[in-house]
């Protein structure tokens, strides 16, 4: 009887001690998990960024920040102290623009679906930005076969950091910008595909789109050698939303997001570096078409390409602006082509 009295204790204990290790945002108005959200210290670095129950590691945290930016879809929206994490929970407005309706121009069914939208992509070093891109980019699929045939970057911006040394022997000194690579939607239209694959799924049903999120792993065990160069613990997570109880067709699609992971160093280094490859995708229009021939430019990730100032659009998820307010003019565009 004391006996199981005593692991009761050890239970309660337990399941106190990990909850406080556990931060978790939730909508101030629907209770409800909040992915997506990020956490930036006081320097800009992206300390934490929530898992689809809306959680983070509260280790992740470094107290000497002080002051912690709050980001959600792609607006600063908060701006906490390291004592505001003691609940555990943080209620987080997430009504900051609403969900932007995709404009149908074509709603008669041909050989190719063909999704226009605004994308953006970071990479961190040691969770510091190291190279940051965003514009407008149309994909297209095939209709029978769900399958992407295409991605067709538009306009684009390319920002880079200034003042970086590079030494051959010191990855976290690397400019990382031709890693930096544009949303890829291939299975965003047969999502359902990944419950025969080695995957983790979890689901996330809301009150305006439910969210798949997806998780993979490699190179756990054994690292990966290259000219000098070791590669170890890679891993993804896709979260995509779609419209709330639909069978999650490229119809239903309403946002992708991705994040990849990789630990990287060169032989002689010590420690390894940790690089983080963001990449969002926000469609805004769908259609039909029996042309694939759509706009588009070379991604070149040493300049910039575009006409218009898409960014200053209220709808586009505009990073850039949210980074520059940490790095001020050390945030560097590239030269624009046009």
């Amino acid at each position: 009887m004391k006996r199981n009295y005593l692991l009761q204790i050890f239970f309660v204990l337990a399941l106190q001690f990990f909850n406080a290790q556990t931060i978790t945002f939730v909508s101030e108005k629907t209770n409800k998990p909040l992915p997506k959200v990020s956490v930036l210290g006081n320097d800009g670095n992206i300390l934490a960024y929530s898992d689809i129950d809306g959680k983070i590691d509260k280790k992740s945290l470094d107290q000497s920040k002080e002051k912690f930016q709050i980001v959600y879809d792609n607006f600063n929206v908060a701006s906490l102290a390291y004592s505001d994490f003691d609940n555990g929970i943080i209620k987080i407005n997430d009504r900051v623009k609403n969900i932007e309706t995709v404009v149908i121009k074509n709603n008669k069914p041909a050989k190719y679906i063909i999704i226009k939208g605004n994308f953006n992509s970071y990479l961190t070093v040691n969770n510091k930005l190291n190279s940051y891109t965003d514009g407008i980019i149309t994909y297209i699929f095939d209709n029978e076969t769900k399958k992407l045939k295409s991605k067709n970057v538009e306009q684009y911006r390319v920002f880079k950091l200034e003042n970086v040394e590079v030494e051959r022997k010191r990855t976290i000194t690397f400019d990382f910008t031709n890693s930096l690579e544009i949303p890829d939607l291939k299975d965003v239209g047969n999502i359902q595909d990944y419950k025969r694959k080695n995957s983790v799924i979890k689901e996330l049903k809301g009150d305006q789109k439910d969210q798949v999120e997806i998780t993979g792993e490699a190179l756990q065990k054994k690292e990966f050698a290259l000219f000098g160069y070791r590669f170890f613990d890679l891993k993804s997570i896709l979260n995509v939303s779609y419209e709330r109880e639909t069978k999650k067709t490229l119809r239903d699609f309403l946002e992708f997001n991705e994040i990849s992971f990789l630990k990287v160093k060169h032989k002689s280094e010590p420690e390894y570096n940790q690089l983080i490859l963001y990449s969002n995708f926000y469609p805004t229009e769908f259609s039909f078409s029996n042309e694939k021939d759509v706009e588009k430019v070379k991604f070149d990730k040493d300049a910039s390409n575009y006409k218009t100032n898409y960014w200053e659009d209220p709808s586009f998820p505009n990073m850039q602006k949210v980074f520059s307010s940490f790095f001020k003019d050390d945030l560097k565009e590239q030269q624009n082509k046009k």
